[in-house]
């Protein structure tokens, strides 16, 4: 089976910018090393002799990289610091905002290098909220190595992922004179019980706690996706990074929840713009003017107030029909809410918060039902509409493939379940079964095969597919190799080291096969996912995303967007730089206004973009020019 080597492009406009604005914070620095006494282990453990540790130092003072950051926020034409009392800045956080697909963790590698080339730092921790994003930036580090050998002279470094009982590797981190980069979760360090502070710490270390020898190197951290990391404004992922004594913290993500000391922003609009990013265009699996019988969709519960907020079909003036959202509490008739017949003797029952989450009850002629936040009752049967939405995700993607396949750009499809039964089963006796999903997906295939318009897809050897081997599931994985469904926190990540051990196993397999996916010769076209591809995974020839699941009830529209953003790659790896070609396909349960209101309205509240709002510093990097003919940015006071 033939794998593709992907290509790395240097130079990219956006990414030099968001590299040199970091390194330009240190304008001034003279390239150096900071030495420090450590305590190594000898041949004899009961002995132990002292020997220099390399670490970073810092030159400049306070005021000088104040100044930097000033001149770079200028160039950017980004906000100014707000300075506190005493102006001066108040620490060495940094925030460089990228949309997701514009090579995020390409751009802090470079950083990386870079920051040694000009000034010699060798030490550097990058800083993850999960399994999955920690996997991903070690395979990314694997794939550019040769690509970086031979951009930066081939510099020498070392890469490990930050594992307890391998300690020995911390020790060499703080010792060597090379560049070193520690790839950790923020839970493997957050709390004062971990290794890292000193609890198990062993001859590796001749008992010195990890964190005292990463501390002394005064690393520069990293810290990817740093609102997961933080855990809020106290967090103790805060703590933790503070913690690491860092000689600066650089925050990269698409979604900052704080923008202090911002060196660089490239937001979703930009990245469009400058056609960074797959286009992206809806197709909805909805039923309109489908008001013929009683429907309710639960939105929201406050529990404290023992209300909820449900979508009725209400009527309206002119004797017409619009489905909105209403408030209601326990024993609201439903007849009479709406003024529809259909929803006689209909009634809200309890409305509660229990520890298997918030539900309402509703009681109507014959039963009652209680559904969660998302469900519905009363609408169109869930599977009939499932289908739909595969039925439409292998015709999109059959109408792709016949344009792209020519060009030597394989096709992918992802589609995110609600539940890893609705597409993998197991017996009593262990065997693996298909869930409806599988079922019908295979159905809908075979159909689609036999259609005319895709029959040179279907007509040759080479291209005759069964449809079994075309489609396969991402899920996490229990010791026993069995597909498994973590139960997962508010943020999507796995609540406890079971569930985290189960999804780093599937992890590691969708990591592995992330560049045999875009091998044409590879039937695997078609990629089913509960949470395991979330985040940490992207692939760049995905050009279908189908949500099989509400994505209206939670806040993760661009989280699962950005599985498909990057623009594609050929059969040599090569990206290809065509707007005609970069397309990214959302087949969703919304309209495409609702879809893209929603879009719009997350956008706005991740980045604080306001659309068609012009900001304060829009124009402050405006070229002037000045009576004795200087040109010069405009400036922050003009700009406003």
């Amino acid at each position: 089976m033939s794998t593709i080597k992907l290509q790395f492009e240097s130079g990219l406009p956006h990414q030099e910018a968001a590299i040199q604005a970091v390194v330009d914070l240190f304008d001034g620095q003279q390239r150096s090393h900071g030495e420090f006494t450590v305590t190594l282990p000898s041949a004899d453990l009961a002995l132990s002799h002292t020997g220099l540790g390399i670490g970073n130092r810092l030159t400049l003072l306070r005021d000088e990289v104040q100044a930097n950051v000033g001149r770079i926020q200028l160039r950017h034409g980004l906000p100014a610091t707000e300075l506190p009392a005493g102006n001066e800045l108040r620490d060495a956080d940094f925030t460089i905002e990228m949309e997701t697909g514009t090579g995020k963790t390409y751009v802090y590698l470079a950083t990386i290098f870079k920051l040694y080339k000009d000034y010699g730092f060798t030490k550097f921790v990058i800083v993850v909220p999960s399994v999955a994003i920690k996997e991903g930036v070690f395979k990314t580090v694997q794939i550019t190595r040769e690509h970086f050998r031979e951009r930066f002279a081939g510099v020498p470094f070392d890469c490990f992922l930050y594992d307890s009982s391998k300690l020995g590797q911390v020790r060499n981190f703080a010792t060597s004179s090379t560049i070193q980069i520690m790839v950790a979760t923020v839970g493997a360090i957050n709390k004062s019980t971990n290794t890292i502070y000193g609890k198990g710490a062993n001859e590796d270390t001749s008992g010195i706690p990890p964190i005292e020898l990463i501390r002394d190197t005064r690393p520069v951290v990293i810290v990817d996706e740093p609102q997961s990391v933080d855990g809020g404004l106290d967090g103790k992922g805060k703590e933790a990074l503070a913690r690491m004594n860092p000689l600066c913290t650089l925050r990269y993500s698409a979604t900052h929840v704080h923008h202090h000391n911002m060196v660089y922003r490239l937001d979703a609009v930009d990245a469009y713009e400058q056609e960074l990013v797959k286009q992206i265009e809806v197709a909805s699996a909805t039923l309109e003017a489908d008001h013929n019988r009683a429907y309710v969709r639960v939105v929201k519960v406050d529990a404290r107030k023992l209300t909820a907020t449900l979508e009725l079909d209400v009527a309206a003036a002119g004797g017409k029909v619009s489905r909105r959202e209403v408030q209601v509490q326990s024993g609201d008739d439903l007849e009479q809410t709406t003024g529809r017949p259909m929803y006689a003797n209909v009634r809200v029952g309890e409305i509660s918060n229990r520890k298997a989450g918030a539900r309402v009850e509703l009681r109507y002629p014959g039963g009652e039902v209680f559904l969660p936040v998302g469900e519905t009752w009363g609408d169109v049967d869930p599977l009939q509409l499932h289908r739909m939405m595969i039925r439409r995700t292998i015709e999109e993607h059959l109408e792709k493939e016949l344009v792209l396949r020519p060009r030597g750009i394989k096709v992918l499809s992802l589609f995110f379940i609600d539940h890893v039964a609705m597409y993998r089963t197991y017996a009593a006796d262990g065997t693996l079964g298909k869930g409806p999903y599988a079922t019908i997906f295979e159905e809908e295939y075979r159909r689609a095969s036999k259609q005319d318009a895709y029959r040179t897809l279907f007509g040759t050897p080479d291209l005759t597919q069964e449809a079994s081997a075309v489609h396969d599931g991402y899920f996490a994985m229990d010791r026993n190799r069995r597909w498994s469904e973590p139960d997962l926190n508010a943020e999507g990540q796995p609540k406890n080291q079971v569930g985290r051990d189960d999804a780093e196993r599937a992890y590691n397999l969708i990591l592995k096969d992330k560049e045999r996916l875009l091998s044409l010769s590879e039937p695997l076209k078609f990629i089913f996912s509960h949470s395991a591809l979330r985040e940490g995974w992207d692939n760049p020839n995905v050009f279908q995303i189908c949500a099989l699941r509400d994505i209206r009830t939670e806040r993760q529209r661009r989280q699962t967007l950005g599985r498909g953003l990057r623009l594609c790659v050929d059969a040599s790896g090569a990206r290809v730089h065509d707007r005609r070609v970069n397309t990214l396909t959302v087949v969703a349960m919304e309209s495409y206004e609702d879809f893209a209101a929603n879009l719009q309205r997350e956008i706005e509240a991740d980045t604080g973009v306001r659309f068609g709002v012009v900001l304060p510093s829009d124009f402050c990097a405006l070229p002037v020019q000045e009576t004795e003919g200087t040109v010069v940015p405009l400036g922050h006071a003009q700009s406003a």
